[in-house]
């Protein structure tokens, strides 16, 4: 006997739930009753490219209002505080990050070299209290060993403005001091008996007050130098 042959196995026909007729598989792939997480999508490669680009241009613009607050912060990283004073020892040299030196760049500053001396800043008294160049302050105590140090007053960018002793900072070599060697310096806009730095003579809260302390020609230029460095105080006196 010749042997039939097999006939193909007829496909299942699937019936809609809901209207009772037979549903096209391949037609009808999309199933609106199943979850939304389970349904299959269709491709569509201009909606996920417009997706890409918008995710590339959030990222680009963080980064770049990032990188802007933090230069327009002025303050470098790995720095090293001793009470008020913060120091960035390793600006201006090879191991500077990237926003150390963007900063120093914007603002045409060059920073102490390794071998020259060493910058230390303060934008606050010894109680943490913002610096204010309406006030005056008293900087007393004593600096470390150097050949020569200057102190100068600027605004809180860094930038000298007039004063009325047309001067804007006092050095080692001017400094009066007591017995022990510690000095006393009165930071006010008026003159001032003694020791006296000036102050902006039209000062505006909004633009802030840095005092800048430079030694020169010290064994402090690196951080662990820094370590049990004795800085001065500065302590507010009185205020408009």
């Amino acid at each position: 006997m010749t042997a039939l042959p097999k006939l193909p196995r007829p496909e299942p026909v699937l019936f809609d739930p809901k209207t009772g007729r037979p549903r096209n598989v391949e037609a009808d792939w999309y199933d609106p009753a199943l979850p939304r997480i389970l349904r299959p999508r269709r491709a569509a490669p201009v909606q996920t490219l417009v997706l890409l680009c918008l995710i590339l241009l959030a990222g680009t613009l963080t980064g770049i209002a990032t990188a802007f607050l933090m230069i327009e912060r002025e303050r470098p990283f790995l720095a090293v505080n001793i009470g008020p004073w913060s120091a960035h020892p390793k600006a201006g040299t090879a191991e500077a990050d990237p926003y150390s030196v963007a900063i120093y760049t914007r603002g045409a500053r060059v920073p102490l070299a390794s071998g020259e001396g060493l910058a230390l800043t303060a934008r606050s008294d010894s109680t943490g209290a913002r610096l204010d160049p309406r006030c005056s302050y008293r900087i007393s105590g004593q600096t470390p060993a150097a050949r020569l140090w200057t102190l100068t007053s600027s605004d809180g960018y860094g930038r000298l403005s007039p004063t009325l002793a047309a001067r804007e900072s006092i050095d080692s070599r001017q400094v009066l001091r007591h017995a022990d060697g510690s000095f006393d310096i009165t930071a006010s806009i008026r003159p001032r008996s003694g020791n006296w730095l000036p102050l902006p003579a039209a000062p505006t809260e909004n633009a802030g007050l840095m005092f800048t302390l430079r030694i020169y020609d010290a064994p402090i230029t690196t951080g662990a130098a820094l370590d049990g460095v004795t800085m001065p105080d500065i302590v507010r006196l009185s205020c408009p």
